[in-house]
C-alpha cells in the first residue's frame, strides 16, 4: 500500500498533557486523506491537496499498481477450482433437447444457469417460458446511456451416443492431458461459461463500463424452433447494441480467428415403404422391392462423381464469391497432411475445383446423417424389411433460403423414387446463412481483444457450421452478432470424447474481458 503523504512528526504535541485541538486536526486530515485516496483510486486522478495546517503535497494514485493485484489472470488463478466446480455442475446435467424424456433435465439446467448468473453479479435473472424449452434471461444495468452488450449461448447439448466410444462417461467431466472431456465441455456450456466468469470479474473489480444482458436457450441443437417467436414478442426487452456469441471455433490454438460467416441448414427425415409388414426374404425376395436397396439407390443419385449436388435449381441462388476473397481464403494456413492425419483418413473428397477450406466455408453441401432399416441385432435374420429410413442435411451458403431448398429437395426425391415403393419426406428444421461485416465497432473491439488475449491478430474466416438464431437476431432485433469462438475443430463436438483445452478457457476469459475494455 502507498504510505500516507502526511508527515505526522510536524504535529508532535508540545506538552505532555497533549493538545486535543491539534489531535482532532490530525484525525480530520487523515480522514480527508483517506476519502480523497478512495476517490483518486476509482477515478485515477491527480490532485493537489492543501490543508490549513500548512501541509501541501502533490498526491497521485498509481492505479496500475493497484489494478495489478486484480488482473484477470490472477483472478482466474485464484478462482479456477471454483470455476470448474461450477462448470461441472452444468455439465453433469444431461440437457439433451433432441430427447423428449430429458425435459426435466432441461429445466434443471436452466435453473442452475439462473443461480450461476445471479452469483456472478447480474441484477435480475429469470426463467422465461417459450413454446418449447425455457429461456434464461438476465440483466445488469450500469447506466441507460451506456452501450448494452447481450451475450447469447445455449445450455442444451447433443445426444452422447454412441456411449461405448467415450473413454469416460459423457456427463461426468474428466480432466486429462490439459483438456476437459465431457458433453458440453465446448458446445456450448463451456464457451458460454467463459462469458459468465469474465462478467463476474468485471463486476467484482468494479470495471464493468456498460450494460449487459444474457440470453441462454435450450433448443439450439434442434434448430432453435421457439426462439424467433420469443424474440419477436420481446424485442424491447432484448434491445442491445451488439450480441456476443461463443459457439464457434478458431483455426488453431495459436492462430485465433473470428467467424465472419456461417452456412445455413435444411434437414429432412426420409421414410421409404414397400410391403405392409416385414417379409421372409426367401419366400418374398425377388417379388417385392427391398426398401433399403431402393433408398440407397435414391440417395446415391443426389451427388455426382465430382461432388456436385444434382437437385435441379439447388445452386441457383448460391453467392458468387469474388476472386479477391478466394485469394484471401487461399492465404489461410492449412496443412493438408496434418488435417488428414487428425481425421484418420487417406484422401480428401469434395466438390471439384474448390479447396478444402472453400468446400467447408463458402460452398453448399449435402450429407446423409443416418440410415437404418431391417434387422441389425446379433446374429442373422433373413428378413425383407417393410421400411427404411434416412436423415439428410444440406448446408447452405448466403442467398440460399432453407425453405426453398427444402421444397426443391422434396420434389426431386419424389421424382426419382420408383413407382414400386412409397416415399415420405418430412422437413424437420432449417436455418439461414450469416455474414458479418468486419468494419463495425464491435468487430474491431473483438479483433483487438483477440490480439491482446492471444498475441496475434485474428483472421476473419467463414465457417461451415450453422447457428440458426444468428441470422434471426439480425433480422428480428436488427443487431449483428459477433462470433467470438474459442473452440477448435479437433474438439470433437457432437461426437464421443468432446473436449476443451484448459488453456483456452483461460485465454477465452481474458479475451472477453478485453472486448469489454475495447468496446465500452
Amino acid at each position: 500500500m502507498q504510505k500516507s503523504f502526511l508527515n505526522k512528526s510536524k504535529f508532535k504535541q508540545k506538552s505532555p498533557a497533549g493538545n486535543r485541538r491539534t489531535q482532532l486536526k490530525i484525525n480530520l486530515c487523515l480522514f480527508v486523506e483517506f476519502a480523497i485516496f478512495v476517490f483518486c483510486y476509482i477515478n485515477n486522478k491527480t490532485i493537489l491537496l492543501t490543508f490549513d495546517i500548512k501541509v501541501k503535497r502533490k498526491f497521485t494514485t498509481n492505479l496500475e499498481k493497484y489494478k495489478s493485484i486484480m488482473e484477470i489472470k490472477d483472478y482466474i488463478k485464484e478462482n479456477e477450482a471454483r470455476f470448474f466446480e461450477e462448470l461441472f455442475s452444468l455439465i453433469r446435467i444431461p440437457s439433451i433437447s433432441a430427447q423428449t424424456d430429458k425435459k426435466d433435465e432441461i429445466k434443471r439446467c436452466a435453473a442452475r444457469w439462473k443461480e450461476l448468473l445471479l452469483e456472478a453479479g447480474v441484477d435480475t435473472a429469470e426463467i422465461l417460458e417459450t413454446k418449447g424449452n425455457p429461456v434464461v434471461f438476465a440483466t445488469k444495468s450500469i447506466d441507460p446511456k451506456l452501450p448494452t452488450v447481450m451475450v447469447y449461448g445455449h445450455y442444451d447439448v447433443m445426444p452422447a451416443e454412441p456411449l461405448e466410444l467415450w473413454e469416460t462417461p459423457p456427463f461426468e467431466p474428466a480432466i486429462r492431458d490439459g483438456k476437459l472431456y465431457a458433453r458440453g465441455a465446448d458446445d456450448d456450456k463451456g464457451q458460454s461459461f467463459l462469458h459468465a466468469k469474465a462478467f463476474e470479474y468485471l463486476v467484482r473489480t468494479n470495471q464493468l463500463k456498460c450494460n449487459v444482458k444474457f440470453i441462454l436457450e435450450g433448443e439450439e441443437e434442434i434448430g432453435s424452433p421457439s426462439l424467433e417467436d420469443f424474440c419477436k414478442k420481446n424485442k424491447k426487452m432484448l434491445a442491445c447494441d451488439t450480441i456476443l456469441v461463443s459457439d464457434t471455433s478458431m483455426l488453431s490454438a495459436d492462430l485465433p480467428s473470428i467467424t465472419t460467416g456461417l452456412r445455413g441448414l435444411s434437414y429432412w427425415e426420409i421414410e421409404v415403404t414397400a410391403a405392409n409388414r416385414d417379409l421372409h426374404s426367401g419366400i418374398f425376395g425377388g417379388a417385392v422391392a427391398n426398401p433399403i436397396n431402393e433408398l440407397a439407390k435414391i440417395l446415391a443419385q443426389l451427388i455426382d462423381k465430382d461432388g456436385k449436388i444434382t437437385v435441379p435449381g439447388f445452386y441457383d441462388d448460391v453467392e458468387k464469391v469474388s476472386k479477391k476473397e478466394r485469394d484471401l481464403i487461399a492465404e489461410i494456413p492449412f496443412d493438408k497432411e496434418e488435417y488428414k492425419k487428425d481425421l484418420g483418413i487417406k484422401h480428401l473428397f469434395g466438390e471439384k475445383s474448390y479447396s478444402t477450406i472453400e468446400r467447408t466455408g463458402i460452398r453448399p453441401t449435402m450429407d446423409l446423417c443416418g440410415i437404418w432399416g431391417g434387422y441389425i441385432g446379433e446374429g442373422s435374420k433373413t428378413v425383407l424389411p417393410s421400411k427404411a429410413y434416412a436423415k439428410l442435411s444440406a448446408r447452405l451458403v448466403p442467398n440460399q433460403k432453407s425453405d426453398k431448398i427444402a421444397k426443391l429437395v422434396e420434389k426431386h426425391l419424389k421424382k426419382i423414387t420408383p413407382k414400386h415403393i412409397d416415399i415420405k419426406v418430412t422437413y424437420l428444421h432449417g436455418a439461414e446463412s450469416y455474414v458479418c461485416p468486419i468494419d463495425s465497432k464491435a468487430y474491431k473491439a473483438a479483433e483487438k481483444a483477440y490480439e491482446k488475449g492471444f498475441g496475434k491478430r485474428p483472421l476473419p474466416v467463414r465457417r461451415g457450421g450453422s447457428i440458426g438464431i444468428i441470422p434471426t437476431f439480425q433480422k428480428v432485433l436488427g443487431v449483428t452478432p459477433i462470433l467470438m469462438g474459442f473452440g477448435l475443430e479437433s474438439n470433437a463436438i457432437h461426437s464421443p470424447n468432446e473436449h476443451f483445452q484448459i488453456d483456452l478457457y483461460r485465454k477465452g476469459m481474458e479475451t472477453i474481458v478485453e472486448f469489454y475494455n475495447q468496446y465500452c
